[in-house]
């Protein structure tokens, strides 16, 4: 049995408590909290400088493109980033094996407990199968031609399958609402069974997905034109947010929203990726606009990232938004957690197991440049 405390306690379903005290067992179990530390048995308060808060959840990563790092010049746009991603092929099994258990061993000393992750293949199973992290796996489909749309479908489920068979949470998913077709679309809404809980698509991106929908034409529109593109992805769409009637009634997680807009904000959990957008279009959502109970983060890959830690994005969203320290820990640990479905993680509830990170070098209540984790 273990009695931690620190200057600030959060656990993110009640208010911060100074000097909080956090009882667990040996096992990471909430026993209790003491609002101070005279509660607590003296002998064996364990005392830390800094914050306690609940680990971390990655509400949306690509695990698979950890070999990419370093890669995609910045600030270059979505479509010659995606001139990267297609490099993916060009390494050994073995470089990707070994950057994806660097990736995760990273995301485990920054604190984070599950991720949310984007699989197009099978590359990331094998450590997955270790269960060092939580993971929600999302199998990512992207089929713009109508003529492949069975062969797209049929290979998704086939991914997905082999990850159910191994014990993983995994749905099938569409990657973005310029590269789904409707048709495309039926059939991941039919795929949708008793083991899913959650769908995920990446979300105005870019200036550039608003322009092919609202004014069809655009870099996009080109793009998808020499891709064979059936017109029925733009056709009777006229914002990317009409996708999501086509999955009217499914849980959702819209994934960067850097072009979204007040008056399409929807009922849905939204996820930010801060760094990512800066790397690759060089520009942030408005912060304002979004419910802070529905607000999860991510960190994307490392192929649009030069690191997987969230506190590294709280820096951003914090100089960026109006955000104190509670509502940026919520979007970090609860609410990402309530998105995937990790309902023993996110905060400090009796009888969860959230994991258990140190934040140090606070300037008061506000995220630094110097701070960092300590897993406890």
């Amino acid at each position: 049995m273990r009695f931690l405390t620190a200057d600030y306690l959060f656990p993110l379903y009640i208010a911060p408590i100074k000097e909080g005290v956090l009882q667990i067992s040996n096992d990471g179990q909430v026993v209790a909290i003491f609002k101070n530390r005279r509660e607590a048995p003296k002998d064996k308060l364990e005392i830390f400088d800094g914050i306690l808060c609940p680990g971390f959840v990655n509400a949306h990563c690509h695990l698979e493109l950890s070999h990419l790092k370093g890669n995609a010049e910045k600030g270059k746009g979505f479509l010659e980033f995606s001139k990267t991603i297609r490099l993916r092929d060009n390494y050994t099994d073995t470089a990707k094996k070994n950057a994806i258990e660097k990736a995760e061993k990273e995301m485990i000393n920054n604190g984070i407990v599950a991720v949310g992750d984007i699989c197009n293949t099978s590359d990331t199973l094998e450590q997955k199968q270790k269960e060092n992290l939580k993971y929600y796996n999302f199998i990512e489909t992207f089929g713009v031609d109508l003529n492949r749309v069975d062969v797209v479908f049929n290979l998704a489920i086939e991914l997905r399958n082999e990850f159910r068979a191994c014990g993983q949470k995994t749905s099938i998913v569409p990657h973005a609402p310029y590269s789904v077709p409707p048709l495309l679309l039926q059939k991941i809404n039919n795929a949708f069974d008793g083991n899913d809980e959650l769908l995920t698509i990446h979300m105005q991106e870019t200036k550039e997905e608003n322009l092919l929908f609202e004014n069809k034409k655009g870099a996009f529109f080109d793009w998808l034109n020499a891709m064979n593109a059936n017109s029925s992805i733009w056709g009777n769409r006229n914002k990317s947010t009409d996708i999501l009637q086509e999955l009217a009634g499914k849980k959702l997680l819209l994934v960067h929203n850097t072009f979204t807009k007040k008056e399409d904000i929807t009922g849905n959990y939204y996820c930010t990726c801060p760094r990512a957008n800066l790397y690759i279009e060089n520009d942030l959502p408005d912060y304002s606009i979004f419910d802070v109970d529905k607000l999860c983060v991510g960190t994307d890959s490392l192929a649009s990232n030069n690191s997987l830690s969230i506190l590294d994005e709280l820096l951003i969203i914090q100089n960026n938004s109006h955000f104190d320290l509670n509502t940026l820990l919520k979007i970090a640990c609860k609410n990402g957690a309530q998105a995937l479905g990790f309902d023993q993680l996110g905060a400090f509830g009796k009888g969860k197991i959230p994991g258990v990170n140190l934040i140090k070098n606070l300037n008061g209540l506000k995220v630094t440049a110097d701070c960092f984790i300590q897993v406890i």
